[in-house]
């Protein structure tokens, strides 16, 4: 049996508010960027409620300047992204 990867949506959100402050970009900025009418859907990325959509990775890789796998953190392997 093969044991498939999974996403630690809470580790990925981390990520992405790490990523966002290493940019020195606010919530405010992303949602600007996104033209989303408030700012939630990124809080919910942050807090590992939902991920951000497969455009949306791609938009968030090009705004911090790195990788979608930057992005995302595989279950198993979030102690590398708290002490990122």
């Amino acid at each position: 049996m093969c044991i498939l990867p999974s996403i630690d949506l809470t580790a990925t959100g981390i990520r992405i508010a790490q990523l966002r402050q290493q940019t020195g970009l606010t919530v405010r900025d992303l949602q600007d960027i996104f033209g989303f009418n408030t700012p939630q859907a990124i809080y919910r990325w942050q807090r590992g409620l939902t991920l951000p959509t497969l455009d949306n990775l791609v938009v968030l890789a090009a705004v911090f300047g790195t990788t979608l796998d930057a992005i995302i953190v595989r279950a198993g392997a979030a102690d590398q992204t708290r002490s990122a």
